[in-house]
């Protein structure tokens, strides 16, 4: 029953108890998949469970027979938390920093570039300060205070239970989704591209079963080929025999994607984000605040304040449990500036991809492995990132640039929606997975193009050939960008197209969810 009081917890309840005495089990609301019910991935249960009755799906036998395989470069990121909760796998000291062993270890499974989730983290900082700070001088579009967006978890609960909060969420990428989209597009594919025209095969290690969700949302499918937790990196390890402890500690990270602050370190903790964002703003304004801010750090569930003089009161919450408690009602709205959402206890560092403890302490010993890896950073500030600057200077321009909005930002959809069908067919359209777009069609389904070269499909096989035949084929070469359609605004249906064309799609879905009709329209 752990994992049932894990859920509780979190106050998710998605599973509960069934039967009685001997014949007692967990198991969700009339059965149903853990899909159709309101679970949002963040994997507690995996974590409390003794017996791996539950277990998150696994990734991690692909991507060793890719690395085997040796036909495609391979590009491998490590989350903040990794490098510190591995050690517990091999039996060092909790709380120990292992980045050279983990580093060291990759290298030997076989990957050919290994680069540092954190160097994204400090870009998700360029991108959701200077957003913070439009949306203060009311330069764009989105409520305040504003939600980060790091966590998917956290987004998977307000897509699926309050909606309500989407205006709030900041369209920052997670640092995940951003190194996928810069891996995928930015210098070092140019780099590769260099070596093949075959694209790589990009894998990242997280502490966070949701994670596997968010690699394949609508507007980030594509960017990453497989997402596996810390406990299956240290089955990776353990299937080739290499002896982790032993393995020297001074492995470094391959450039571009390499280089990351002290800021960008403590995403990996409560608070952590919040305050990597406070650093950069309180600079952006001029401000002369502290660099350090214990008042939102811990690892205990709760909500945690504090006020930045010349800024306002910031909010920090430890679980999803406490988040639904701190909506409960709307005193936060006339609170806050900016709350960071962590939804599982302490942050990234009690993910549910996380190593199992019994140590009561674990959390705490692992955050104090975060913050010494930032108190002994060079650099301690996300913007003083020279990688980061150098990839604005020669690639993305600026923050919130063009290029900068159309791979580092996203949008969101209520679940079961029209503007979330709309989004899910597009991204299948996106890809030419012409089989997705058509299961999420009823079999005399209409999709109007209003193109004279395209006219209407009706009917499931006639999309598929619309897709498969008639639209232009996506052979993307090493270092080319996929166009997307992009949705625009916190709400609605209008779509900015893959050449930059706006339109507005009118959909309708029959009582199962599926799509009935869909009728573009330029604008």
């Amino acid at each position: 029953g752990l994992c049932v009081e894990a859920c509780a917890a979190q106050k998710i309840n998605a599973i509960g108890f069934a039967e009685r005495g001997s014949g007692m089990m967990p198991i969700t609301a009339f059965d149903k998949p853990l899909a159709e019910t309101g679970c949002i991935s963040c994997g507690q249960c995996t974590l409390r469970c003794p017996v791996g009755a539950l277990i998150e799906r696994p990734d991690w036998h692909r991507v060793l027979e890719v690395l085997d395989d040796r036909k495609r470069k391979t590009i491998v990121q490590t989350a903040p938390a990794t490098r510190v909760a591995i050690s517990e796998e091999f039996g060092l000291e909790p709380g120990s920093i292992s980045t050279g062993r983990m580093i060291n270890a990759l290298r030997q499974l076989g990957f050919d570039y290994v680069t540092d989730t954190n160097f994204s983290a400090d870009l998700t900082i360029m991108e959701e300060a200077n957003e913070l700070l439009q949306r203060v001088q009311g330069k764009r579009e989105g409520a305040l205070p504003l939600f980060t967006s790091c966590c998917p978890g956290w987004i998977n609960y307000v897509e699926i239970h309050r909606p309500d909060l989407i205006p709030h969420l900041s369209t920052t990428k997670s640092p995940q989704q951003m190194h996928g989209a810069m891996a995928r597009n930015g210098p070092l594919a140019k780099l590769i591209a260099e070596e093949t025209e075959e694209e790589p095969f990009i894998v990242s290690i997280m502490p966070c079963t949701a994670k596997k969700d968010e690699a394949v949302r609508p507007g980030n499918r594509g960017d990453i080929d497989a997402v596996i937790t810390t406990r299956e990196l240290a089955k990776m390890i353990r299937h080739r025999n290499i002896p982790f402890a032993s393995l020297s500690n001074d492995g470094k990270y391959d450039s571009p994607m390499g280089d990351s602050s002290g800021a960008a370190a403590i995403f990996g903790a409560s608070g952590g984000v919040l305050e990597a964002a406070l650093r950069t703003a309180a600079d952006a304004l001029g401000l002369d605040g502290p660099i350090e801010h214990e008042g939102i750090r811990g690892v205990e569930r709760g909500v945690k304040v504090a006020t930045i003089e010349g800024l306002g009161s910031v909010a920090a919450v430890s679980s999803i449990g406490s988040a639904i408690d701190l909506l409960s009602n709307d005193e936060w709205k006339k609170k806050f500036l900016m709350i960071e959402v962590m939804t599982c206890p302490g942050g990234c560092l009690g993910g549910g991809g996380e190593p199992k403890s019994d140590d009561k302490d674990i959390l705490k010993k692992r955050m104090k492995g975060i913050y010494n890896i930032d108190s002994s950073s060079t650099i301690r500030k996300s913007h003083e990132n020279k990688e980061v600057q150098q990839l604005y200077d020669n690639f993305l321009g600026s923050p919130l640039s063009e290029t900068s909005e159309r791979l580092l930002h996203t949008t969101y959809a209520a679940r079961g929606s029209p503007r979330e069908k709309l989004s899910q067919f597009l991204g299948a359209v996106d890809v030419r997975d012409h089989e997705g777009a058509a299961s999420l069609c009823t079999e005399d389904c209409i999709w109007d193009t209003n193109t004279p070269a395209f006219g209407a499909a009706c009917g499931q096989e006639s999309i598929k050939c619309l897709i498969k035949d008639k639209l232009p084929k996506k052979d993307k070469k090493c270092g080319q960008e996929i166009k997307r359609h992009r949705l625009m605004h916190v709400d609605g249906t209008d779509v900015l197209g893959p050449d930059d064309t706006l339109h507005h799609f009118d959909i309708a879905l029959d009582d199962a969810g599926l799509i009935k009709s869909l009728t573009r329209t330029s604008l």
